[in-house]
Parts: C-alpha cells; sequence; structure tokens
C-alpha cells in the first residue's frame, strides 16, 4: 500500500471514528485498517491515536498529521482534476436518499440525468436509519430536515413544507375541520412515535394534538391511506402536491397552517475537488429544483372539492 492509500484510511478512521467503521467503508477488514495505521506510527515513530475498548481520539501528532493529509489528499486530486477537467463523467454514482423524496421528486427525473451522462451508472439506495449518512460508498446522501454538525459537506438545494390535508370522500364523510383544534376528534394517519415527523405543529408552532388510528413508518403508507379517505394526514409538499393540484387530496385549515420550510440538502464529503460524477450530479440537482421548486405547482390550481361543499360534522 502506498503514503497515498494509507492517508485515506487514516483520513476514513478519523471520520467515521472507529477502525471498524472505516473497514466497512472501505470494503476491508478492521484488522486490515489497524495494520495500516500501525505501520504509519511505525514509520513516523508516534502514536497517531489513543486508543479505548470503545472508542479512538486523535493525538496531538495524529492531529497534525491528519491535517497534512487532508492537504496532500487534496493536492493530489486536484493534480487529477487539471488532467480530467471537462470530460463526462462515468463509472457509478451511488447516492443515499430519503425515501419520500427519491420517490416522490428524484425519480421522475433521475432518466433526464441519466440520459445528459450516458457512461454513468446510477445507484440510489432509500435508506432512513440514522448513522453515518454516507456509509457503505455513498457518493451523495439527500437529506430532508435539519442536519446535526457533521464535517461533511451540506448543501441545500431546496425545500419542502408540511401539509395537513385529506380525501374529499373523508371529508364527505366525517365534515371539514376548520381549524386544527378540530383534529382531536377526527381521524388522523401518522408515523409511528420517535420519528420526528410524527409531531404536528400549527401556524404558531405549537404541537396539535392529534388522535391516530393507522401508524406506519413509511411517508407512501400514509399517501396510500389518505387516498382511500381513512384518515387526515400530514405530509410534505413535495409528496402531496399533484394530489393536491388535482383535487385527490384537500388542504384543510390553510389560514392555521405550519409555513415553515424544512431545507433539503446535498450531502458529500468535504473535500476541495469533487469527482466529476458528484459534480453533474450536484449541477443537475439546482437545476432540477431550481427556487420556486416543482412542487409548488398547486397552490395556484382549483380543487374539485372545495371546503365549502364538504358537510359540516353534526
Amino acid at each position: 500500500m502506498n503514503r497515498y492509500s494509507e492517508m485515506l484510511v487514516l483520513v476514513r478512521a478519523v471520520q467515521d471514528g472507529s477502525f471498524s467503521a472505516a473497514a466497512r467503508n472501505l470494503g476491508c477488514t478492521p484488522s486490515a485498517v489497524s495494520k495500516t495505521i500501525a505501520r504509519i506510527e511505525d514509520r513516523l515513530g508516534a502514536l497517531l491515536f489513543s486508543r479505548t475498548h470503545r472508542a479512538i481520539s486523535l493525538t496531538r501528532e495524529g492531529e497534525a498529521f491528519y491535517t497534512a493529509a487532508l492537504e496532500a489528499i487534496a493536492a493530489v486530486e486536484s493534480a487529477d482534476a487539471a488532467v480530467f477537467a471537462g470530460t463526462a463523467p462515468q463509472d457509478r454514482l451511488r447516492v443515499r436518499s430519503m425515501p419520500i423524496f427519491a420517490q416522490a421528486a428524484l425519480a421522475p427525473r433521475v432518466p433526464d440525468f441519466c440520459r445528459r451522462h450516458p457512461r454513468l451508472a446510477v445507484e440510489v439506495q432509500l435508506r432512513m436509519d440514522p448513522g453515518h449518512l454516507l456509509d457503505d460508498g455513498m457518493d451523495v446522501a439527500i437529506h430532508v430536515g435539519h442536519l446535526q454538525d457533521s464535517s461533511l459537506v451540506a448543501r441545500r438545494f431546496a425545500s419542502t413544507r408540511w401539509i395537513i390535508c385529506a380525501a374529499p370522500s373523508y371529508l364527505l364523510a366525517h365534515g371539514s375541520p376548520s381549524h386544527p383544534d378540530d383534529l382531536a376528534r377526527h381521524t388522523c394517519l401518522n408515523f409511528i412515535a420517535g420519528i420526528a415527523a410524527s409531531t404536528w405543529f400549527g401556524r404558531d408552532g405549537t404541537p396539535l394534538d392529534i388522535r391516530a388510528r393507522v401508524v406506519t413508518n413509511q411517508a407512501s403508507m400514509l399517501m396510500e391511506l389518505a387516498r382511500t379517505g381513512l384518515g387526515i394526514v400530514r405530509l410534505v409538499e413535495l409528496q402531496v402536491a399533484d394530489d393536491l393540484a388535482a383535487g385527490r387530496l384537500v388542504e384543510l385549515f390553510p389560514d392555521h397552517q405550519c409555513l415553515d420550510e424544512d431545507p433539503i440538502f446535498a450531502v458529500y464529503e468535504s473535500r476541495r475537488h469533487l469527482s466529476a460524477r458528484v459534480r453533474a450530479f450536484l449541477d443537475f440537482l439546482d437545476e432540477a429544483f431550481a427556487d420556486p421548486p416543482p412542487w409548488r405547482h398547486w397552490r395556484g390550481a382549483v380543487p374539485r372539492l372545495l371546503l365549502s361543499d364538504a358537510p359540516r360534522p353534526s
């Protein structure tokens, strides 16, 4: 293993927080990572990591080497970029995305991206599990909502808000709530407890009192259940925009809806020079979801069922 490869292993171990996590992302064994670090330490005559049974941390010498390693890696990438800048991206782009965004917003636009970059294969993984967003060799992760502090770069390219809505069939059968306080007397469909989106908010940002009859961990299932008229749902605008425009769903008490926007980020490694494939995808996201994003088209549409047409509960 050359010194450049050794530096990549060390940087991965630092950013992932353990030798075992680095090994998973590098496709090798924890023993191989440990031996590589030991080889660097033997060559330098200095201890780079303080090791405990639970975690690793950099020594002062390790911090100095880590900083220098990042600069060296950036220099190598800069040299590559000087030769390959402007060439068509190729290889395989690996993207991790929240299911909501992938299914409702990304999937309809992937064909256009593929047509633009015929030599680039695309792998999209739909995941909501916690942990490092770029585990398993992901190039880019798409995250809806606010992010915790990280060494990764987070590039905001769009935003969306949450909308409380219901199918016309539900409103005709049970009446239309005119205020968030009315939700306590209605059947709601919700995410399982523990998912941040399971808490509903009104215009002033206060949590709402709701009664959930069915709960799930997938927004796509909530969408399908809402369409059947089973209950009232709260979903992101990017998912329900087409249904709101067509009247399959109706926004409830629009004057009392929370207007806060959740940011949508593209997350990638904190490196000075991006690969051609990542740069192409980031540019595509900026273009495909330029402000205003495509899911706001419904706001000027007239739904098939007006709220005033729905019967009030007796």
